[in-house]
């Protein structure tokens, strides 16, 4: 139950991240990467801190806390900057199927690191969503801006990033809580954010940002953060790095729909089969034997 209960929450925060690509892209153009990641992830931590408060989890041990600090500064720091940074140059399209790439780096992390073992089954549905992604995404593709794959590069590093985080926090989740690891880990990034943000004049931007503005800056902080990783470090907690990454995919479909339903853009039929081969490559990757 908790491996269903794992993969299902990371499904979940995948959607929730999905739905949130749409907000980022409609505040990256008059802020900064930095300054968007401080927001993000203040004022995740501001939602995140009374549930940890409240639900009276046990709080990383002494001797983790330069761990957790460490793997704060690449989750909560260096992917939002790589993954703001890679909105400005690539398009939404484009930028969620670089991040796609998330389960295969994820899987190859694991078994560098002798964390998890490569299997064929894996691999399949490793292979099988990552393609459903690329169909849905197929009438995106074609319209990409000059120097389109600076963008591209940059989202793969960001998923880079959190493949090593996915694999490096599993066993400081298991020896404190969900709530907890992700809540110090997020004040950590969240901290180093803000201080490079005000030091380069960043914050100084956000005085002309009007009421929709801060709306989309309180979704992509509450939903897209508070939310979708707390759900994030649930899963991981429950089930396998690779099962919680390949949920990943899930992203980029659900940007899609929001997409057409908010802004009007096209859903074909690639969008529709696309979604059913990622349901089909998870349902592949997350079950049989462990």
């Amino acid at each position: 139950m908790n491996e269903v209960l794992g993969v299902l929450a990371a499904m979940l925060s995948s959607a929730i991240g999905g739905s949130s690509v749409a907000a980022t892209r409609y505040v990256v153009g008059m802020t900064d990467p930095m300054t968007l990641g401080a927001l993000r992830f203040g004022i995740g931590f501001l939602g995140l801190l009374p549930i940890a408060l409240w639900q009276r989890q046990p709080w990383p041990p002494r001797a983790d806390w330069p761990a957790v600090a460490g793997l704060g500064a690449l989750f909560f720091g260096l992917f939002p900057i790589l993954f703001n940074a890679s909105l400005i140059f690539t398009t939404a399209a484009r930028g969620a199927l670089a991040l796609s790439t998330l389960p295969l780096l994820t899987m190859l992390v694991a078994a560098l690191l002798k964390v998890e073992a490569l299997t064929p089954r894996k691999s399949l549905g490793v292979v099988i969503a990552m393609a459903g992604v690329a169909l849905a995404l197929l009438t995106g593709l074609a319209a990409a801006p000059a120097g389109a794959w600076r963008g591209d590069l940059l989202m793969v590093g960001a998923a880079l990033c959190m493949a090593l985080y996915s694999v490096w926090s599993r066993p400081f989740i298991k020896r404190s809580g969900p709530v907890t690891f992700t809540t110090m880990g997020m004040a950590v990034g969240a901290t180093a954010l803000i201080a490079i943000s005000a030091a380069s004049g960043g914050l100084r931007l956000l005085a002309s940002a009007g009421t929709e503005q801060w709306l989309a800056f309180l979704y992509v902080g509450l939903a897209g953060s508070t939310l979708a990783f707390f759900l994030w470090s649930f899963a991981l907690g429950r089930t396998t790095p690779t099962r919680v990454a390949i949920s990943v995919t899930v992203n980029p479909v659900v940007a899609a729909i929001v997409g057409a339903l908010l802004l009007g853009e096209p859903v074909g039929w690639n969008v529709i089969v696309g979604l059913a081969a990622v349901l089909v490559g998870i349902g592949i990757a997350t079950t049989g034997k462990r």
